[in-house]
């Protein structure tokens, strides 16, 4: 094989980071992953830009974060906000093919509905949606050639909503062998890519890109019997912050845990929800395996880099939720982050924050294109070599809304985390004495100081980043005097510097 420099990038989605072996779970078998942490650097404080589907994944494809972008929401539940990217907004995809790439994209898509893989220079079948596409055609000529039994499922989970309808699917028994799961048919498609694209290699010199999107393990948790049933749901201890009383915490998180049914639900039921989630994982864990097995066998590894990291987490009965939402927990923002650089240092973690924005610079430097198009992104390069590095002790994360506009603004540090709720109460939590993040601490009297040193960095870093939402907070907080008309009118001549 030549020494070109490739890509195989795996994004699984809404995976909490505590399922992985390399994370600490001693009972969920991840055993690929946890071998790709062990050749490569583990990322310890690796966050989504914001906690749902397409604005995390239009960042990665940008290099841009959502208030930039402006893909603000999910287009199936989608209030108003944008839906694709502008025509001629710049993407990592289309400066790899303008470099010579082959470029692939297999599985879930979710960053647009008009402008789909396919425009941005992916190759691929078109698979729609936030779920397993399970009645698409390529899946469907997929399970008839090779004499397949199509999806068919039982014994699905939910709770009951407020309005007494039956809550939304959570889980599932799936009626197929594994080899026709939708996750084996990722993989396979995953694989046929990647032996053509090692052909090129071969034969023209020909460097690649490319990703595999689960879909999974995204609710419902939709696995066969052996995946349903492989953990034992009474070995299984609840979060603790299923302790959530929503007390002093913004009124949407209660009203999203109605909407997600926990309360509901059994204890039993939560424990085996948890159980067929990890089954799901296991299920996904060993779909990578087969495809870096592959790579192995085709001699690409050293010359490919590998990543791994979801969009976003999942609550799986955290602070009594479900799915993600208006509620900037741990559990939805911060995820497993992997990256292996042949030649790099292997079994390295590292406890800098750091993005899923910052694979976008990261691939392009990489592939020895210049990064500084992709604008809120920053290479993992030096980190990943283990180099020193100067690197924010800091991160910024945002939300707009799921199901309806909801605007928040999330800064993270080694020890605490602030959020910015416009609409309700602001939240404080001191994640060395609460872990679980079950108090809300903004209104203490002791945390004043410590209160309004975070709410000045938040404003300093969004005027910076040019994220309007520090009007709001010129308005509402004391952040000090201010260099412009607050008003943005130009009228008011003691804040003015009128130009002659």
């Amino acid at each position: 094989m030549t020494t070109s420099r490739n890509v195989i990038s795996i994004l699984t989605d809404q995976h909490r980071v505590d399922t992985l072996g390399a994370y600490g779970n001693q009972t969920v078998r991840t055993e690929h992953l946890d071998a790709l942490a062990a050749a490569g650097t583990r990322f310890d404080r690796w966050y989504t830009p914001t906690a749902i589907c397409t604005p995390a994944r239009a960042s990665v494809l940008t290099g841009a974060a959502p208030f930039r972008h402006k893909l603000l929401a999910n287009y199936e539940r989608n209030v108003g906000y944008q839906e694709d990217l502008p025509e001629g907004h710049f993407t990592f995809s289309q400066a790899l093919r303008d470099a010579g790439y082959n470029c692939g994209l297999i599985g879930k898509w979710h960053a647009g509905t008009h402008r789909l893989r396919d425009h941005y220079g992916f190759d691929g079948a078109e698979l729609a949606g936030w779920h397993n596409d399970v009645d698409n055609p390529d899946y469907l000529a997929y399970l008839d050639e090779r004499g397949l039994p199509g999806y068919r499922i039982s014994e699905q989970m939910r709770g009951t909503l407020p309005n007494g309808g039956p809550g939304n699917l959570l889980a599932a028994r799936l009626h197929q062998p594994l080899e026709a799961t939708f996750e084996y048919y990722l993989a396979e498609r995953t694989i046929e890519l990647l032996h053509r694209y090692a052909d090129d290699l071969r034969t023209s010199h020909t460097p690649f890109y490319l990703a595999l999107h689960f879909f999974g393990p995204h609710l419902p948790y939709v696995v066969p019997d052996e995946y349903f049933d492989m953990y034992d749901p009474e070995a299984i201890e609840l979060p603790p912050s299923v302790q959530e009383t929503f007390t002093d915490k913004p009124p949407v998180q209660s009203n999203y845990s109605a909407h997600w049914t926990f309360d509901t639900m059994s204890e039993a039921e939560s424990r085996k929800l948890i159980a067929v989630y990890w089954g799901y994982v296991t299920l996904i864990d060993e779909q990578i395996g087969r495809v870096l097995a592959v790579a192995e066998e085709l001699g690409l590894m050293d010359s490919t880099a590998v990543m791994f990291s979801s969009d976003h987490g999942e609550f799986t009965g955290s602070h009594r939720l479900h799915d993600k939402g208006p509620a900037m927990y741990e559990d939805i923002y911060r995820t497993a982050g992997i990256v292996r650089i042949p030649g790099a240092p292997a079994g390295q973690v590292r406890q800098e924050f750091v993005s899923l924005l910052d694979t976008t610079a990261t691939v392009l430097d990489w592939c020895g294109l210049d990064p500084s198009s992709a604008v809120d992104s920053r290479s993992l390069l030096p980190l990943v070599r283990g180099e020193q590095s100067d690197w924010d002790p800091a991160i910024v994360c945002e939300f707009h809304g799921h199901h309806f506009p909801y605007p928040q603004r999330m800064l993270r540090t080694d020890r605490y985390k602030l959020v910015v709720n416009p609409d309700s109460v602001n939240e404080l939590y001191d994640l060395q004495a609460d872990p679980d993040e079950l108090h809300n601490r903004y209104q203490h009297p002791e945390m004043h100081e410590i209160r309004a040193a975070l709410i000045s960095d938040l404003y300093r870093r969004l005027r910076a980043r040019g994220d309007n939402f520090f009007h709001w907070m010129t308005s509402m907080y004391d952040i000090g005097d201010v260099d412009y008309d607050p008003s943005m009118s130009g009228l008011d001549e003691d804040t003015y510097d009128h130009q002659e």
